[in-house]
């Protein structure tokens, strides 16, 4: 039975004339559990990742000049970066943590926060160090295996590539609770809450070295957006309004790729998801216009999880459809962890020449019972070769999408209209999930719950790795899972 769940018109711009089609995903879970749901069994990478929380497979970054694609740059620019065994190894996972790892912390623009580069393929569970990173820089440990990718620490800052930045004093990662990749003509693009859901956002755009970006098409910006001081109305040139307003005054916890911007200047946009429940939309050149307004998202602003997991910084998930049908041009999937639904927001073009914005258009949810608490959203496929918005957070064309949940660490594999496929409950070692992972915490009175908080898929689809964390300081870490 098909169920209108909600719907909404952002900013009154425009209403479209047919909205998706929502499904309450009833019948497909009394389907589902007719079948008794089963366990899958996973392996455990790594422990002693505190916050773990977003995450993915590095993936291959495509080496299609322009006018094939708008850009190659890690491929042309960074090479020695991508090879086996370096830290954008195309294998390797990269997993935000709320820690430094030892890194001193940059003076007074956020909290720890960094993203490790993990190599998922070596034998035995990967137990971090906490203190690896002293250095301050990529260093690495346990053989090669994990190598820092870059924190919030003065070796990062923004300032060291773009001096004269708005956002000079800021690195490109702290407290990381998103992350996109542009394999397809671009860079890594962490979204984070350095001040946690009620302060500023930040958003950054990373090279391979962990640095902001070099070489920035907007001096202001640099490779890093911060509250309102990298707005279109700041940083544009020559001066310009915003096209729809917004910023980032909350906590940046959501991001995807969009693709290529629709002014024609083949610039990457990036739409983030704050804590408030607004999304605004970065262009390269041009600075952050608004996109839709606080409240479109429910907010997680002002929501903890309950004790003992308080420590750990409310997130969710997004991907992004471009296989959509005009006069929808984008459509991006947002979980909404507290409400057990999926915010469905159809985009179109919005703006007159030369700044035309990603705008949006009607916005539904998926609502089911297999929905118990989703924390992130994968792509069963992602697009790896489409060399517009090739990236772990883009559906290939009909790709399911996995919903990882957090309330009963469970996986659900949905049809993008919510029909649901299939639910797999986590175990290891054919034990619960909870079991096995509470009890690698050092800490034995700490030993009471591990909870999902980020899932991504491998490029070729055959492998998902979720993050857990738990009540202990230092519980937190990656397994891997057959896909289903």
């Amino acid at each position: 039975m098909l169920k209108q769940v909600g719907r909404h018109t952002a900013l009154g711009i425009v209403t479209l004339a047919a909205g998706i089609a929502v499904v309450d995903g009833d019948a497909a879970w009394r389907a589902a559990r007719a079948q008794a749901m089963t366990d899958i069994d996973a392996r455990v990478i790594a422990i002693n990742i505190p916050g773990a929380s977003a995450i993915s497979q590095v993936g291959t970054f495509l080496n299609v000049p322009p006018p094939g694609a708008c850009a190659n740059p890690i491929p042309s620019k960074f090479p020695q970066y991508i090879q086996p065994g370096a830290v954008l190894d195309p294998k390797r996972i990269l997993v935000g943590s709320r820690s430094n790892f030892g890194a001193p912390l940059a003076v007074a623009v956020g909290q720890e926060g960094s993203f490790l580069s993990i190599d998922p393929s070596r034998p035995g569970i990967l137990a971090i160090p906490p203190n690896f990173a002293q250095s301050g820089d990529q260093a690495s440990t346990l053989g090669g295996a994990v190598q820092m990718f870059s924190a919030n620490s003065p070796h990062w800052l923004n300032g060291h590539n773009n001096v004269g930045a708005n956002t000079a004093q800021y690195a490109g990662v702290s407290n990381p609770l998103g992350l996109s990749n542009n394999n397809a003509f671009g860079r890594l693009w962490p979204a984070n809450a350095p001040f946690g859901d009620a302060g500023v956002g930040s958003s950054s755009i990373l090279d391979p070295t962990g640095l902001p970006l070099a070489g920035a098409p907007n001096t202001s910006i640099g490779g890093v957006y911060v509250g309102s001081v990298t707005n279109r109305n700041v940083v544009a040139v020559p001066a310009q309004p915003q096209v729809i307003p917004g910023s980032l005054s909350s906590g940046a916890v959501g991001t995807a790729l969009l693709g290529p911007s629709p002014d024609g200047t083949c610039k990457a946009v990036f739409a983030v998801v704050t804590a408030d429940g607004a999304i605004v939309q970065e262009h390269t050149l041009k600075g952050l216009d608004g996109l839709a307004p606080a409240g479109t998202v429910r907010p997680l602003l002002g929501r903890s999880w309950d004790p003992p997991n308080q420590h750990v910084e409310p997130r969710l998930g997004v991907v992004m459809n471009p296989y959509t049908q005009a006069p929808v041009v984008r459509q991006l999937f947002v979980s909404e962890p507290f409400h057990n639904t999926i915010a469905v927001i159809n985009l179109v073009n919005f703006g007159t020449a030369p700044n035309v914005v990603f705008g949006p258009g009607s916005v539904s949810r998926i609502g089911s019972r297999s929905l118990n608490v989703p924390i992130d959203l994968a792509a069963v496929q992602r697009d790896a070769d489409n060399v517009s918005w090739a990236s772990n957070s883009t559906l290939d064309q009909g790709s399911d999408i996995y919903v990882a949940n957090r309330g009963n660490n469970t996986i659900v594999r949905m049809h993008q209209d919510g029909s649901v496929v299939a639910v797999r409950r986590i175990s290891v070692d054919s034990r619960p999930m909870d079991d096995v992972l509470a009890g690698l915490d050092p800490e034995p009175e700490r030993r009471r719950h591990a909870s999902l908080n980020g899932i991504a898929t491998s490029p070729d689809g055959t492998t998902i790795y979720v993050t857990f964390t738990g009540p202990g300081q230092r519980q937190g870490g990656v397994l891997a899972l057959p896909a289903f």
